[in-house]
């Protein structure tokens, strides 16, 4: 079932900025959090101040785990001095010029560096400030791409159930989380959902086989491009691990099915790797880790390591073709989209990742990380344990057996009246989410290995078992 559409991340309790200082008065006064019940901040604004290594610090001087890696964005860590000083360095040459009809070094750079490392013909690299942008770039470039090939019926886009790809009005129409589109309707019109890929709440015959899941998953994009109409369908967009939901990983036999069928019915196929991308599964681009070859991919979070914001919408030479040559533009960008100093901190970063091979660390430690987690599993309140890389999703039941979940009240009390704050209190940042049936969410920095996933379990345990003896 789908509870409420916002992730309880909001932390309430003894672990905050105490009322009354200066600056808890003026973030409630002044500051919007965002995805914040405000409401939240009255007994406190949690506020961090510092972070080194996997840690982050309160302004209380309290320490505690970055399991989230703030929101799937820190991969190679905090306190990272070569990014910082990429940053000092790149703002005192040349701090900030736009890709309006010019270019500047750090962009070119990266660009030909995220070409080399996309896969198949991902050649051209179009820059936002974040994944929400980079997602909006893909649904209107794929829109003129197809009136560009004489095609301009084909304006439809097809996302999976409970999907997040964004909060701009286009991305948000391709997210598939009805309460949290509701605020904002009527949305771009022609984004059409299927079945995700939670084979733990598939049916029993489908969940024993789960080839045969992935299958039918896939199958039921088929279904809807029939059913709407090959000649209206412009693109698919799928993460290679969905995000809502809980970290839901495809069965096996998935992606090779969806590419099949987008090529079949000429739809573009792209994999929203804004979470997925830069390590978080275990390669650059996650696709790779899943074996298919997208025509657009679409990331930001970890490009950087958070240190300074970027994104990226990277498009095939088969989309780009049509741009290429005569009079034909893009009419479509953002004033801070590649931006100098983001561009160079993104290249330091990738210097990182392949000085101290963060993907290969991922993919050795990626194992004894769900082996940890699936510890859990003797909870009676953990129902399953799914995700892939360091990205993994912890589901809650009321019942093991049977895979009943909570009610909207139920989860209410449990995530943001419980589990949230007493995570925090016990030294874990992570993630609380209700926006399909409840879990906690865990993505550490690429930097952790055996020793933190350990601290991370028994922290879990505590906590999750406080929780069972609450209900």
């Amino acid at each position: 079932m789908t509870h409420t559409s916002t992730p309880a991340t909001a932390v309430v309790g003894p672990n905050v900025t105490p009322r009354g200082t200066p600056r808890d008065d003026a973030a409630r006064r002044n500051l919007w959090g965002h995805f914040t019940r405000q409401s939240a901040w009255d007994a406190g604004v949690p506020t961090l101040v510092r972070g080194e290594g996997h840690h982050v610090w309160d302004a209380q001087g309290r320490k505690y785990i970055d399991g989230l890696s703030g929101l799937f964005v820190v991969q190679a860590g905090h306190g990272r001095r070569a990014l910082a000083e990429a940053a000092a360095k790149q703002a005192g040459e040349l701090a900030f010029f736009p890709l309006w009809s010019f270019a500047h070094p750090p962009a070119i750079d990266l660009a030909e560096r995220l070409a080399h490392l996309a896969p198949g013909d991902l050649n051209r690299v179009f820059f936002t400030t974040g994944g929400s942008e980079a997602v909006e770039t893909a649904f209107k470039l794929a829109k003129q791409y197809w009136k560009l090939q004489g095609k301009p019926g084909k304006y439809k886009v097809i996302s999976r159930s409970i999907a997040y790809h964004g909060t701009t009005h286009g991305a948000l129409s391709v997210t598939g989380l009805p309460g949290l589109k509701e605020p904002f309707e009527p949305l771009v019109p022609g984004a059409h959902k299927v079945p995700n890929t939670n084979i733990y709440r598939a049916s029993e015959e489908l969940r024993d086989d789960p080839k045969a899941f992935g299958r039918w998953a896939a199958d039921q994009i088929e279904a809807l491009i029939e059913m709407e109409g090959p000649d209206s369908v412009a693109a698919v967009f799928l993460e290679p691990v969905q995000n809502a939901g809980g970290c839901f990983p495809p069965p096996p036999g998935y992606f090779e099915r969806v590419r099949e069928i987008c090529d079949k019915y000429d739809v573009l196929l792209v994999s929203d790797e804004v979470i997925c991308a830069f390590g978080r599964i275990g390669s650059i681009f996650a696709c790779d880790d899943f074996g298919y070859v997208p025509d657009m991919i679409t990331c930001a979070k970890g490009m950087t390591s958070g240190y300074s914001p970027i994104g990226a919408c990277i498009v095939s030479d088969r989309v780009f073709e049509p741009f290429a040559t005569g009079t034909t533009s893009f009419a479509h960008g953002y004033t801070f989209g590649g931006h100098p100093v983001s561009a160079a901190v993104a290249m330091a970063n990738l210097d990182l990742f392949e000085e101290e091979d963060l993907t290969g660390r991922v993919k050795e430690n990626a194992g004894t990380f769900k082996a940890t987690l699936d510890r859990l599993r003797d909870l009676p309140i953990v129902g399953d344990v799914r995700g892939a890389g360091y990205f993994y999703g912890i589901e809650l039941v009321k019942d093991q057996d049977t895979r009943e979940t909570f009610s909207d009240d139920e989860a209410e009390r449990l995530l943001r009246g419980f589990l949230t704050p007493a995570l925090f209190e016990a030294g874990l940042y992570c993630r609380a989410d209700d926006r399909g049936d409840p879990v906690v969410q865990l993505a550490p920095p690429l930097t952790t290995g055996p020793a933190e996933f350990d601290e991370i379990e028994q922290i879990m345990r505590g906590v999750l078992s406080e929780a069972w003896s609450k209900l």
